[in-house]
C-alpha cells in the first residue's frame, strides 16, 4: 500500500518500546540527555477526543509523548511534549518547583536515605539509644515528605526516612519499626536536615514472617481443589488492543502513572455500537494518616502521582492472581532514564460466571425460566511500599459497569506508645499500626450516546402525609440538574440514596426519555483531615464525592500534574474555578471512593482483601432488559434442573 492508503496504528495503541527508545533519541538530540537526567510521567498524549472519534484507520494523527524531564544536578525541570512523527520538541517549559512540585519518588530516592543517615551521628545515637547498635540490619527507607513548611526543605528534593530493623534477609521489616524517630533528609544536598524524636524508644520484637511455620502454623489440609475450565475456550476475543465481549467492545490502554486505562467502551445494541465512557481510569490516590506523632503525621501518600504506580504492576501468575482461562498482557512503561521496560503479564483477562441474571416462576403461564449473569474482568495489581492494590473493571451482560479495588498486603507499622492510644491500633505486642485512608479517584470521561450529556443529582425523598398523600406512604425522588463545574462538586448521601444520573441531551429510547447511566457511589467517608491541613490544599480532591468537568484533553490529574513536594497547586481545584457550563456538554466525572481504616488484629502479620468500588448502571439506556436474549444453560445434571430431549435444562442455582 502507499502511505495514502497505508492503515496507521490506532491513535491510543499503547507506547512501544521503539517509540520510547525514540523519544530518549529526541532528548539527547536537544542536549537534554546528561548524566543528572530522569524521565518520568512518560505517557502518550492522546490527541483530542474529537479527533480520536473521527479517526480513520487511512488517517494519520501526531503520535506525541507527554513527560517531565528532571536534571537531579540542578533541580531544573522541564514538562515536555514530543511529536514523534517529527522527531522533536514541540511544547517544553520550564517548571517552578516551588509552586507546583517536584518530580515523583524515582527509584534511587527509596534507598539513597540510607547511607544518609547512617552517617548522621545525630540519628546513629537515637537509634542506639532505642538498643539496636548493628545497621547493617537496620533498613532505611525514604518516604514522600509532603509539604509542612519547613523553609530549608524548599527547592530541594526531600524524603522523610523510617527504619526497620531486618533480623534476616527472610525477616518482616515491618514487624520492627524502631519506635519514636525519623529524619528528614536533603537528598540533593546529601545531608541530614533534622532527626525528630518522640518518648516511644522500643523495638516490637515479635516475628512478623507470614510464612514462617511457627507464626502461621501448619497448613490446612480441609480443601478440596476448585477447577474452572471453559472446555470451548473464551468468548472474548482481543486483536489490536480491542478486547471484545458478549455486545461489549474496549480498547485497552496502560500507562506508568495511572497503569491500566480502558478507553471506548461501547455496548452493540439495535445495529449499533453505542458509546458510554470514553476514558476510564484510577487518576490519584492518597493514603492520609492519622496518627499526630510526630514519626507519622506528615505520612500522605499519593501512590498514582508521588510513585507512577502503574510503573509498579505485579506480573500476575495462573492459579493465583487469576483462576479459569486467562488471557495476559504485558505492559510497556519507561523507566527513570528513558528506557522501556516490559511488565510481563501486567493486565489479567477472563470471564467468569456471576450467578443469577434474572429469573421467574409464573403459576400462571406454567413457566419457569432462569438466566446466568457472567461478567468479564479485566485487572491489574501492583505493590507499593509495604501495601499491594487491585483494580477491577467487571463489565455484565445487562450493560452494568464496575469498579472494584483490593487493598491487601502490610499495614503501615510504628512502635505503639502504649495504652488505650486512640489512633494506632496494636497489632502485637508493642507493635502499632496507625488510623489512615486509601481514597482513590477514578476518572471516568463519559459519552452516554454522544458527546452532549448532562448530569443529575436523585434522591430519595419522603412526602408529608397531606391531602395528596393521605395514608403517608409516598415517596419519590428529587432530581436535580448540575448545571456548572462549581455546583457539581458534590458528596454522596446514603440515607436518600443520592446517585448521578449521566444523560445524552441529544439521544433518547422510544419512550422518549433521554438516555442514561447512573453512578452508583459508596457512602464512606471523604478525607477527615481537617479543612486547613497541609493535605486538604494538596489532596483537595478527596474532599468530595463527585466533580464534574468540561472536557480539556490535558485535564487528566485530580491532584494536579506534579504531585511530590505540590503545596497544593492544580488538579480539580483550579479545574473547577473556571466554573464552566456543564449541560449538554463533553463532561467528565471524577469520584472519590474508597476505605477509612482502623486496623485490626486480624490485619497482621498480613492483610486480608478489603473492597471499595462503584458501579454504573443503564437507566434508561436500554428499550429494554437487554438480556431477553441470552440462552438458558445446558444443565449439567445438578442444581435441580429438568432436561429433556428437546428441551436443554436450565440451572438455578446463585
Amino acid at each position: 500500500m502507499t502511505e495514502n492508503t497505508a492503515e496507521h496504528r490506532h491513535p491510543l495503541a499503547p507506547l512501544t518500546p521503539e517509540e520510547i527508545d525514540g523519544l530518549r533519541a529526541v532528548v539527547d538530540a536537544e542536549g537534554l540527555l546528561r548524566e543528572g537526567t530522569r524521565f518520568s510521567y512518560v505517557a502518550l498524549r492522546e490527541p483530542h477526543k474529537s479527533q480520536v472519534i473521527g479517526w480513520t484507520p487511512q488517517q494519520r494523527l501526531p503520535r506525541e509523548i507527554s513527560l517531565v524531564l528532571t536534571d537531579l544536578n540542578d533541580l531544573r525541570l522541564y514538562d515536555l511534549v514530543i511529536d514523534l512523527t517529527a522527531e522533536k520538541i514541540v511544547e517544553r517549559r520550564e517548571v517552578d518547583a516551588v509552586e507546583e512540585g517536584s518530580a515523583p519518588s524515582f527509584d534511587e530516592d527509596l534507598v539513597a536515605a540510607d547511607p544518609i543517615v547512617k552517617a548522621d551521628p545525630r540519628w546513629v545515637e537515637a537509634v542506639r539509644r532505642r538498643g539496636v547498635t548493628d545497621l547493617d540490619k537496620v533498613v532505611v527507607i525514604g518516604l514522600s515528605a509532603g509539604v509542612f513548611g519547613y523553609e530549608d526543605e524548599v527547592g530541594r528534593r526531600v524524603v522523610r526516612a523510617l527504619a526497620f530493623r531486618q533480623d534476616h534477609p527472610k525477616d518482616s521489616v515491618w514487624a520492627h519499626p524502631i519506635g519514636g524517630v525519623v529524619a528528614h533528609v536533603d537528598l540533593t544536598g546529601g545531608s541530614v536536615l533534622r532527626v525528630v524524636e518522640t518518648d516511644v524508644t522500643h523495638v516490637p520484637e515479635q516475628s512478623g514472617d507470614y510464612l514462617d511455620p511457627a507464626v502461621r502454623g501448619e497448613y490446612r489440609t480441609t480443601q478440596k481443589p476448585i477447577s474452572i475450565t471453559q472446555p470451548e475456550g473464551v468468548s472474548f476475543t482481543l486483536q489490536d488492543g480491542v478486547l471484545s465481549w458478549e455486545k461489549w467492545s474496549v480498547r485497552l490502554g496502560f500507562n506508568g502513572r495511572e497503569g491500566l486505562t480502558l478507553h471506548q467502551l461501547s455496548f452493540a445494541d439495535g445495529g449499533r455500537q453505542r458509546p458510554i465512557m470514553y476514558r476510564g481510569s484510577i487518576a490519584e490516590m492518597v493514603v492520609n494518616y492519622g496518627d499526630p506523632s510526630p514519626t507519622n503525621a506528615w505520612q500522605n501518600y499519593f501512590d498514582v502521582g508521588e510513585f507512577q504506580f502503574g510503573r509498579l504492576a505485579n506480573a500476575l501468575e495462573l492459579g493465583c492472581d487469576c483462576k479459569g482461562e486467562i488471557t495476559y498482557v504485558d505492559a510497556v512503561v519507561a523507566d527513570d532514564f528513558g528506557r522501556p521496560k516490559t511488565l510481563p503479564n501486567a493486565i489479567c483477562i477472563h470471564e467468569e460466571d456471576y450467578g443469577i441474571l434474572w429469573k421467574h416462576t409464573d403459576d400462571f403461564s406454567g413457566t419457569s425460566e432462569v438466566r446466568r449473569q457472567r461478567r468479564l474482568v479485566i485487572s491489574f495489581f501492583v505493590t507499593v511500599g509495604n501495601y499491594d492494590y487491585g483494580f477491577y473493571w467487571y463489565l455484565y451482560l445487562d450493560g452494568k459497569i464496575e469498579l472494584e479495588s483490593k487493598a491487601t498486603g502490610i499495614v503501615f507499622t510504628n512502635a505503639h506508645p502504649g495504652g488505650d492510644y486512640p489512633y494506632s491500633t496494636e497489632v502485637a505486642p508493642g507493635l502499632g499500626a496507625p488510623v489512615h485512608q486509601h481514597l482513590f479517584c477514578a476518572r471516568l470521561d463519559m459519552t452516554v450516546d454522544g458527546t452532549a450529556n448532562a448530569v443529575d443529582e436523585i434522591d430519595a425523598v419522603r412526602v408529608p402525609t397531606g391531602e395528596n398523600n393521605p395514608w403517608g406512604n409516598v415517596f419519590t425522588r428529587d432530581i436535580t440538574r448540575l448545571r456548572s463545574e462549581q455546583q457539581a462538586v458534590r458528596d454522596a448521601h446514603g440515607t436518600a440514596g443520592r446517585v448521578w444520573r449521566i444523560s445524552s441531551t441529544e439521544s433518547t429510547n422510544y419512550l422518549g426519555q433521554p438516555v442514561s447511566y447512573v453512578l452508583h457511589p459508596e457512602d464512606s467517608p471523604t478525607l477527615l483531615s481537617a479543612e486547613d491541613s497541609p493535605i486538604r490544599r494538596r489532596a483537595a480532591f478527596a474532599g468530595h464525592h463527585l466533580w464534574v468537568t468540561q472536557y480539556e484533553r490535558d485535564e487528566l490529574y485530580p491532584a494536579g500534574r506534579l504531585v511530590n513536594l505540590n503545596p497544593g497547586f492544580g488538579g480539580l481545584s483550579e479545574y473547577v474555578r473556571q466554573d464552566r457550563p456543564l449541560e449538554g456538554e463533553d463532561i467528565v466525572l471524577w469520584h472519590t471512593f474508597g476505605l477509612t481504616h482502623f486496623p485490626r488484629t486480624e490485619d497482621w502479620p498480613i492483610m486480608p482483601v478489603d473492597y471499595a468500588g462503584f458501579t454504573l448502571t443503564p437507566s434508561g439506556f436500554f428499550d429494554r432488559n437487554p438480556t431477553l436474549d441470552v440462552p438458558p444453560e445446558k444443565s449439567p445434571g445438578h442444581c435441580g434442573a429438568k432436561t429433556s430431549a428437546e428441551e436443554p435444562g436450565s440451572c438455578s442455582c446463585a
